[in-house]
């Protein structure tokens, strides 16, 4: 029985699309669409093709083959997810070469490689092989992983080098054939994807449907939707209704906060690809923690009694298996309501405002008041009373360069999404003063909804 197929995904020319409306109709809808038009003058569409339009394989061995990467092999399944090997670009080049050339990749057990999950903005700064188009710009994962580690606790915490698993920007390069097996995104993230070169198909499911593909229990997904799944393991696969779409070259397409989907390369294909979150999904972010964290814990129920931290082992576990934990995801939500704040401050204590700037601290206002709702919600969990305590100094923070060099970033970030002619965010000691009448640290949730009510009185709105 074949999948029953019934959404659409828009095709929507993004040179006529404007932000406000990619923001109502898609991102806070949470609905997918491919974009046309937006990498026109992206280096990557000019250097990694041939002129035959296909991969130029050699000017990647050329250039970049040193870099050591991630290959999947799509013939092999390792867990749940495809076998992967470390290799160099060239040899895993040389490998895609020799495989094509024979013309029996994946078949008869042969390997079918694809190198996914290159972090290649963190090893090549210089070569700025495309621009981020406006749309995905507000993209707080990457700016904050641009400046700090999501975690930094000692027991949990491998010292990484600087590019591996330090930003959530890839390039996938694969053979006709090759394919991601079905999954959500990272953090439940939203994710953005381009065609340097190639086509992909794309098969969706919306949110309201993923426990159709989970198995009773919520514990297995399906790995392989055009496998021969098992009724009995997963009873409610038949019933999912699908979204397909065909994805062309130069063309990017929009992936929204947990829309399971499974992706198969039609031709050789070059992609790139982000995973990013912002004020608008970071309610998924918590929800999927928390989920996790309750997972984690229940895997360990029966050491309760004889650990002496087992709400510690707890949140390490949850470390390593979602990216980071409670704390880690509180003071990211920290740093995020005093950069808001800051760039909110400064706008509505200048002369000038216009409509660019209305949107932006309208935006801001948006931003500052989705944070108290996650951390309303992180008051409520009993969990997080035994999670550690985080003390975050705001004079410190306000006054340190690495954070007035986050909030410049956010700040020029904003400005190039409104065209707003932006100005650095310097706060003068008696500015900062006006910010803790109530204590000058936050400790816990109840600390930041009061500093955030503090704000919004402070600037004359409802929070």
């Amino acid at each position: 029985m074949g999948l029953k197929l019934g959404g659409k995904v828009e095709k929507v020319n993004g040179k006529e699309l404007a932000y406000s409306e990619f923001i109502e109709n898609y991102l806070k809808k949470n609905q997918p669409v491919i974009l046309t038009g937006l990498t026109d003058d992206w280096r990557a569409c000019k250097d990694w093709v041939s002129g035959e339009g296909m991969p130029n394989l050699r000017y990647f061995s050329d250039h970049f083959g040193g870099s050591i990467v991630q290959v999947a092999d799509c013939v092999t399944r390792e867990f749940t997810d495809q076998k992967r090997v470390e290799m160099s670009v060239s040899e895993f080049i040389e490998q895609w070469i020799n495989i094509s050339s024979s013309d029996n990749g994946g078949a008869d057990g042969k390997p079918l490689l694809y190198l996914k999950d290159w972090h290649f903005v963190k090893e090549y700064p210089d070569y700025v092989a495309y621009s981020t188009p406006v749309f995905f710009l507000d993209d707080w994962l990457n700016l904050y992983l641009d400046m700090y580690h999501m975690h930094d606790d000692p027991d949990s915490y491998q010292e990484r080098n600087d590019v591996n698993c330090s930003d959530y920007r890839f390039v996938y390069m694969g053979a006709k054939g090759t394919w991601t097996p079905l999954h959500a995104d990272v953090f439940r993230s939203y994710s953005w994807s381009a065609n340097v070169c190639g086509r992909k198909q794309w098969y969706f499911l919306c949110p309201s449907q993923h426990h159709l593909v989970f198995d009773r229990y919520m514990k297995s997904a399906v790995y392989d939707i055009f496998e021969d799944v098992c009724k009995l393991k997963y009873p409610g696969f038949e019933e999912a209704i699908w979204w397909e779409c065909t994805q062309e070259q130069n063309e990017i397409i929009f992936v929204p906060s947990g829309w399971y989907h499974q992706v198969h390369n039609l031709e050789d294909t070059i992609s790139i690809n982000h995973n990013w979150f912002n004020a608008c999904n970071i309610s998924w972010v918590w929800d999927l923690l928390l989920r996790e964290y309750h997972e984690a814990a229940g895997y360990i129920e029966d050491l309760k009694d004889i650990c002496d931290d087992f709400e510690g082992l707890c949140q390490r576990n949850l470390a390593a298996n979602a990216g980071m934990e409670f704390r880690d995801f509180f003071i990211f939500m920290i740093r995020f309501a005093l950069a808001n704040f800051v760039l909110l401050y400064q706008l509505t204590s200048s002369k000038v405002i216009n409509c660019s700037s209305s949107e932006m601290a309208e935006l801001l206002l948006f931003n500052l008041r989705n944070i108290k709702c996650i951390t309303l919600k992180m008051k409520s969990e009993a969990a997080w009373q035994n999670c550690g305590i985080v003390v975050i100094d705001l004079v410190e923070t306000i006054e340190d360069q690495s954070f007035m060099e986050f909030c410049n970033t956010l700040g020029r970030t904003y400005s190039k999404i409104y065209k707003f002619n932006h100005s650095q965010p310097l706060l003068e000691h008696e500015q900062i003063s006006v910010l803790y009448p109530f204590g000058s640290h936050i400790c816990n949730p109840d600390n930041l909804i009061t500093f955030l009510d503090y704000v919004f009185e402070l600037v004359g709105t409802k929070g």
